[in-house]
């Protein structure tokens, strides 16, 4: 019995120690790559120009405008660092030192996709609140915005650092394999069109598009009417993050191993 508390007690303090690796990369994170041109330019200004650029020629109302605003920002905004992190510490040759420091890999994802999370739900505030200022939106459910916001915050980090896992140290190439991914996601969200008015084949690969749940939750948080359900947003949102967050370890550690 003693055996097996000691076991216990050195595996959480073995837990607590990556927990902290983990916060300290993400504070790193931050400190270093939240203003850089890239992570500013295809996180904040691409999508936004992005969506006004389509929204100009259609009259579609405020409650519909507003939730696809805020979350085309968060999926873009959150999954803007992973992409860009590890091909710079690759190219600045601190990636080696990093996985050869006491943090583990699981806690040097763990810090990168919290670094995107973050990033991401705090910039994409900002559209929010200027449009609850500006317009006539209103909130009308807090619950499903908040899970929304949260879980797609994680769900694109990992999506984001997912993307980091190819063996380059170019950040141009990630990138371009990123908005390879994303863009086709976004097309089929429902975002730009809403889902019964998209071509049959576009409701069927509606629900690979994790922005899809995304994007209905903060619909329904402002009073719009859930495409799926409430509790199938969530479970599929809470399923994206899991998967890509697993697919996520096994790329980067085979990356790892290969270049080892």
């Amino acid at each position: 019995m003693a055996a097996i508390e000691l076991t216990n007690e050195a595996g959480y303090a073995a837990f607590l120690r990556q927990a902290h690796c983990a916060w300290v990369i993400a504070k790193k994170n931050a400190r270093v790559y939240y203003l850089k041109g890239p992570v500013v330019t295809f996180g904040i200004v691409f999508p936004l120009f992005f969506y006004l650029s389509f929204a100009a020629g259609h009259n579609a109302p405020v409650e519909l405008m507003v939730p696809g605003i805020a979350a085309m920002a968060l999926f873009f905004t959150a999954s803007a660092v992973g992409p860009l992190v590890t091909p710079w510490e690759r190219q600045a040759r601190t990636f080696e030192r990093l996985v050869t420091s006491p943090a583990s890999l699981s806690a040097i994802i763990a810090g990168d996709v919290g670094s995107g999370a973050i990033f991401g739900a705090l910039l994409a505030l900002l559209p929010l609140v200027a449009a609850l200022v500006l317009t006539s939106a209103e909130l009308s459910a807090l619950f499903p915005l908040l899970a929304g916001w949260l879980l797609g915050a994680i769900a694109f980090s990992s999506l984001g650092v997912l993307m980091a896992a190819p063996a380059t140290d170019t950040p141009s190439q990630v990138m371009m394999l990123s908005n390879l991914v994303r863009l086709p996601l976004i097309f089929v969200s429902g975002v730009f069109v809403p889902h019964a008015q998209m071509p049959k084949w576009g409701q069927w690969l509606s629900p690979v598009s994790p922005l899809s749940y995304c994007a209905d939750l903060i619909r329904v948080g402002f009073g719009g009417v859930a495409y799926f359900s409430v509790m199938v947003d969530v479970l599929a949102l809470a399923g994206f993050c899991a998967a890509f967050m697993v697919a996520a370890h096994f790329f980067h550690r085979r990356t790892r191993d290969r270049l080892s």
